[in-house]
């Protein structure tokens, strides 16, 4: 309809657009689909098409220019209309009407080329079923192209869809309202979907490593040590991106900016708590943000500049006001030194103590009173060691796993627990200690950070250290014994039993000493120091990430290889000192068998942990091999016995 138009304002009626020489240019009166509305815009268009042709019959009938077709009677010239003067008259007339003809011509073309280019907009959201913020994307993509016409008017509608987004973005970083009853936003309430990782050939050639493979020589050079993913418990984030309705020409850093002050922000909203305390976390600056906000939906062309300033200027007001929140008002350091005291055996006076109390409860499978006697020990090993904090020991409290537990109890009905999973390659726990995990009720706003998906990462390493730290325990529990039998008399397989304990002991305290002091002491130092030149939540987040993801790699937790063969030797040394505490006389001839077994087992660990030691050179993680390697062989006694210890 729309050439119909161009054509009956050019001069050629046809049936949508009749002439009438009493009238003029009307709309035909036979067609249902207009609105009367409608209908009387156009016919004000046809009038200025029914003046035209009057201009133009005018100057035909004086001068005999052609403009018009056979349907318009040409009439003779009237009487006394003639002569030179009338015929220039026409002339300027004419004239004077190429211009509204050429306006004609260009709004066709300028259609011409127009509405094939935002049909196809139109054709690739039917057929792609395209929706929310992904019609953004679709938009600006064909909004690139090179045609001044189609690039200006699709600025328009995008400006137009802009417009709903600066409503979303507005409600959802300064009220924490979620308003995406279509789920067309970009940030969604629920955790990620995540994106599969890419697979990779696995190259399983042996590199003469120790039995490293180099699909394992893989995983210990990748620094986001993938491994995490498998043996930790998913984030249940309560917001999270949903990425592919984020537009091309919105980056990832700046939604995830956008996302962190929007979860900021309803965590405020929907927490009741002390408004003199916590404040406005915009610092009252709401509407000089909404107007931002507001000022930006107007400008025709979106301005990536003038968006993140505004989104970074947000953030950075929710992300100080979070830090004087976590740091200042609740005590952020002092948190964390709970952390490191419980999570990361700092407390290690404590937990000899209840190693002492609790192993000959957790040394079995555990049953369902387990968990109970072993917090009833807790109790004991902090009033022993004069910890009597009534504040802080109720929100301490020791989980046990077992088989056969409720699924409810198993994903924590406190505040802040989480269920243990294993860090050891068994499945199902054959003692209590394998299901020993703890919980901790995280104070709010702390919560935040102390997420229970980070919970249960220190969870995975206070499983190891303790492992480790009883182990230990038990060994010296040995050297004990063989001081109490020194005065009898020994024989051969003595010899060798206490020379085993000897080298395991000296494996293991060397071991301990790396991760308390190397890893532990180290990292906890550098954290604080983070903490404290920083007035930015953010910033602290990260380093606690950072913080959390140096202890697993560097306790080696991630590095299958490694962690393997170490949790083969604790469990060899473990095994060792049930046999010693089990034959206060010398060892029989089963006992001896034994023995030489784990003597045989001691060597081949120990050699196998050497070989990984000194065999990569990948400079990521050789450091921290290194470093460990060097606690091991301070006197090149290692070295010299060619790796292997035990014999």
């Amino acid at each position: 309809m729309i050439h119909e138009l161009l054509l009956a304002l050019s001069g050629y009626p046809g049936t949508i657009f009749t002439w009438n020489k009493r009238t003029g240019l009307q709309v035909s009166q036979d067609l249902p689909f207009l609105h009367p509305s409608e209908t009387s815009v156009l016919n004000r268009l046809c009038k200025l098409g029914s003046d035209y042709i009057r201009f133009t019959e005018f100057i035909e009938q004086h001068t005999g220019h052609v403009h018009q077709q056979e349907h318009h009677s040409i009439q003779t010239n009237q009487a006394g209309l003639n002569g030179v003067y009338l015929r220039a008259f026409c002339t300027g007339l004419d004239s004077m009407l190429q211009p509204y003809r050429q306006a004609l011509l260009d709004l066709e073309q300028e259609f011409q080329l127009l509405f094939p280019s935002v049909m196809v907009v139109v054709e690739t959201i039917k057929s792609q079923k395209i929706h929310g913020c992904q019609i953004l994307e679709t938009v600006y993509k064909h909004s690139c192209g090179g045609l001044p016409p189609v690039r200006m008017a699709l600025e328009k509608i995008l400006a137009v869809c802009h417009g709903v987004m600066y409503k979303q973005l507005a409600a959802w970083m300064l009220h924490g309202l979620l308003l995406d009853q279509s789920e067309e936003f970009y940030v969604k309430q629920g955790p990620s979907a995540g994106g599969a990782a890419a697979n990779q050939e696995e190259d399983e050639e042996d590199l003469g490593i120790g039995g490293l493979s180099g699909k394992q020589l893989k995983e210990l050079q990748d620094l986001r040590l993938i491994e995490e993913e498998n043996m930790l418990a998913p984030s249940l984030q309560q917001f999270s991106l949903r990425a592919e309705m984020l537009p091309s020409y919105v980056p990832i850093r700046v939604a995830e900016k956008i996302l962190f002050v929007g979860e900021s922000v309803q965590m405020f909203e929907n927490h009741n708590h002390s408004p003199s305390r916590a404040g406005s976390i915009l610092k009252h600056q709401e509407d000089m943000f909404a107007t931002e906000l507001h000022r930006l939906k107007q400008q025709p062309l979106f301005s990536l500049v003038d968006f993140e300033n505004l989104i970074d200027g947000i953030r950075s007001t929710v992300a100080e006001h979070l830090w004087t929140l976590m740091v200042e008002e609740s005590d952020l350091l002092g948190q964390l030194k709970i952390i490191k005291d419980f999570y990361l055996l700092g407390r290690g006076e404590l937990y000899q103590v209840f190693i002492d109390h609790a192993q000959h409860m957790l040394k079995t499978p555990p049953t369902a009173v387990t968990e109970h006697d072993v917090n009833v020990a807790f109790q004991q090993a902090a009033h022993k060691v004069l910890l009597d904090d009534d504040n802080l020991l109720p929100l301490l409290h020791l989980t046990i796993d077992y088989q056969g537990k409720e699924s409810k109890d198993a994903t924590g009905t406190r505040e802040g627990a989480t269920p243990p999973q294993e860090s050891s390659p068994r499945e199902v726990p054959p003692t209590g200690w394998a299901a020993l995990g703890l919980a901790y009720k995280v104070q709010w706003p702390l919560h935040i950070l102390f997420t229970p998906a980070v919970l249960e990462k220190y969870n995975v390493i206070f499983r190891y250290l303790l492992s480790v730290r009883r182990v230990q325990s038990e060994l010296q529990h040995c050297w004990a014994l063989q001081m109490q039998r020194k005065h009898l008399k020994s024989n051969q397989t003595d010899a060798v039993k206490w020379r085993l304990r000897n080298h395991m002991a000296f494996l293991v305290d060397n071991l301990q000493y790396y991760l308390q002091v190397d890893v532990l002491e180290s990292q906890f130092s550098q954290l604080l120091q983070q903490i404290n030149s920083t007035r930015d939540f953010e910033s602290i987040r990260l380093a606690h990430d950072h913080f959390l993801s140096n202890l697993l790699a560097q306790s080696f937790i991630l590095l299958k290889p490694v962690f393997h063969c170490l949790n083969e030797i604790l469990e060899l040394c473990h095994n060792f000192c049930s046999l010693v505490s089990q034959n206060v006389a010398p060892l029989d001839e089963r006992g001896t068998a034994q023995l030489d077994i784990l003597v045989k087992g001691f060597s081949r660990q120990s050699f196998l942990l050497f070989k990984i030691l000194s065999g990569v050179r990948n400079h990521q993680i050789n450091s921290d091999l290194a470093q460990l390697l060097l606690r091991l062989d301070y006197n090149k006694y290692y070295t010299q016995s060619g790796g292997t210890l035990g014999r």
